[in-house]
């Protein structure tokens, strides 16, 4: 495959980064820690869950190990440890080691060709083998999916919404607007009780 499909996913992968970051912007340390799901989701624990992802998809899968332990990526660590940030565990903290995988990440990605292969040693057998290029896809749509998560969970805290800063791929409606239109979506649904 060309340089420039590894520069576009690499690029898209960026993208889904930088909004997952922006979606804690103003918050308080209580907000971007706060569940507001059942399952608990809440938006610093997406950003530690991803960092994980980066650097087990773009680094031991391809036998470059992210060189600072995770523990809550050992096989005995509890379930869902990943996916929120305990106490001790400060968003400068978490928002600095996802900066410190995507550099480890990025170096993989700039230094391997998208036909190196690796394996993933957490997949199905018969699966394990993969290249970088499947794997960039993976990790791509991996952080698109959680930063869509993110996007609703900020909307939830505070109201806010949308693509990313500057562009927010809204339509410039004002509070009242959103709410007729949240209402007409309401009462068509309705039709379906």
């Amino acid at each position: 495959m060309p340089d420039d499909a590894k520069q576009t996913l690499q690029r898209y992968l960026q993208v889904a980064r930088d909004t997952l970051l922006w979606k804690l912007d103003g918050l308080s340390e209580y907000d971007v820690r706060r569940p507001l799901v059942p399952t608990g989701t809440n938006l610093l624990g997406l950003v530690k869950h991803l960092a994980g992802v980066e650097a087990g998809y773009l680094g031991l899968v391809f036998d470059r190990p992210f060189p600072q332990e995770l523990p809550w990526m050992a096989m005995d660590a509890p379930p869902n440890a990943d996916l929120w940030a305990t106490v001790e565990e400060s968003r400068d903290d978490v928002l600095g080691l996802y900066r410190r995988v995507w550099a480890h990440a990025d170096a993989t990605i700039a230094d391997l060709p998208l036909d190196t292969t690796g394996r993933v040693p957490w997949w199905a057998p018969g699966g394990e083998e993969v290249t970088l290029h499947r794997i960039l896809v993976h990790v791509v749509t991996e952080t698109h999916r959680h930063a869509g998560h993110a996007d609703l969970v900020r909307e939830l805290i505070d109201g806010a919404a949308g693509l990313r800063a500057g562009a927010e791929n809204l339509p410039d409606g004002d509070d009242a607007w959103w709410d007729r239109h949240r209402r007409q979506v309401e009462d068509a649904a309705r039709t379906f009780r």
